[in-house]
Formats: structure tokens, C-alpha cells, sequence
């Protein structure tokens, strides 16, 4: 993982355009080449990101001194951070996660879900538990009767944090010609 901390701009242009300007921001380039912009009052939601696949471009500027990330997917989205000046850059080897330990209600209730798939539709048939992605595991991953894919993430309590990570699992999964509608 590559942790920068700069006073940048950023750029995004794709689905819509978006700009941030000029401020101090954590830059996070992570190993599955994803890329986050964040600042320090939003507890842990990026103000902007790129999900991998993607791939990072590293080049001069238009003035001295400054560096351009140009960040790109293939389907020609572009995330272009502008960078002004670096306080902190660094590299670092977190090697392979272990991944997330589960307990209490979340945890029981996938176990019982992926045991008693079926209690979710007639003719559903479980994938697989603690499905991967490259953003994180799905918590169930199964087929409906019609064949097709369905991620089940399991909240304890219905709120927009876990409405925002089922859009992320079901953008990047949507991607994937093998399991898209």
C-alpha cells in the first residue's frame, strides 16, 4: 500500500465529472490497484476513489514541481489528481489479509442463510460464503432459480453505510461478464 499525504486537486470524468479543489488529502494506492482520495472529516468514505482494475499513470505536470496521477478503468473513466506538493509518501508491504472474523448476529445469520439458501427463493442455490472481490468479500453469493447471480450482504441494522457497500459490490460485480445480468 502506498500512503500520500499532498496538497492536491482532483478531477474525476466519467458516468458524471467532479472536481475537488486545492487542499491537504490522504492519497491511498492499495495492491489491487486501487486508488482512494480522502480527508480527515469523513471518518473512513473516500471524497473520491477508482476501483481496480484499474491502472496509474505518473507524470510531469504543467508547472514545476507538480506530478499528475492520471487514473483510468477500462471503461475510460478518469480520476486526475494534480499534485502540488507532497508532505509523506510511502510504501508499505501489509501482505495477504486474513480477513474479517464475524461473530454475534451477522455471522449466525449467514451461516443459517447459506445453510437454508433456498428460505430466500424457491430454486436458489449458494455460491459460496464470504464470496471474494477485489473491494472485499461478499457475505453470500448465490444463483436464483433463473441462473442468475445474487449478493446477499448481511447488515445487523438496515442503514445507508451498508447500502453504499452492496452499490460497490454490485458495480464491480456488474463488471464481470461471468456474473453480470
Amino acid at each position: 500500500m502506498r500512503i500520500v499525504i499532498a496538497r492536491c486537486t482532483v478531477d474525476y470524468a466519467g458516468r458524471l465529472s467532479a472536481h475537488l479543489p486545492e487542499a491537504k488529502r490522504l492519497l491511498m494506492v492499495k495492491a489491487d490497484g486501487s486508488v482512494s482520495i480522502h480527508a480527515d472529516d469523513r471518518a473512513y468514505k473516500p471524497l473520491n476513489w477508482m476501483s481496480p482494475p484499474c491502472a496509474l499513470k505518473e507524470s510531469a505536470g504543467d508547472e514545476d514541481g507538480q506530478t499528475l496521477w492520471t487514473v483510468t478503468n477500462k471503461a475510460g473513466e478518469r480520476l486526475v489528481i494534480t499534485i502540488l506538493e507532497v508532505e509523506h509518501d510511502s510504501s508499505h508491504d501489509l501482505g495477504i489479509d486474513p480477513g474479517l472474523q464475524k461473530d454475534g448476529v451477522e455471522a449466525h445469520l449467514q451461516e443459517l442463510l447459506a445453510e437454508q439458501i433456498e428460505t430466500l427463493g424457491l430454486g436458489w442455490t449458494l455460491v459460496r460464503r464470504e464470496y471474494p472481490t477485489a473491494i472485499g468479500p461478499v457475505d453470500i453469493m448465490a444463483r436464483d432459480a433463473a441462473g442468475a447471480h445474487v449478493a446477499v450482504e448481511i447488515k445487523r441494522r438496515g442503514e445507508i453505510d451498508g447500502v453504499e457497500q452492496l452499490t460497490r459490490y454490485l458495480d464491480l460485480l456488474n463488471r464481470d461478464p461471468l456474473l453480470a445480468p
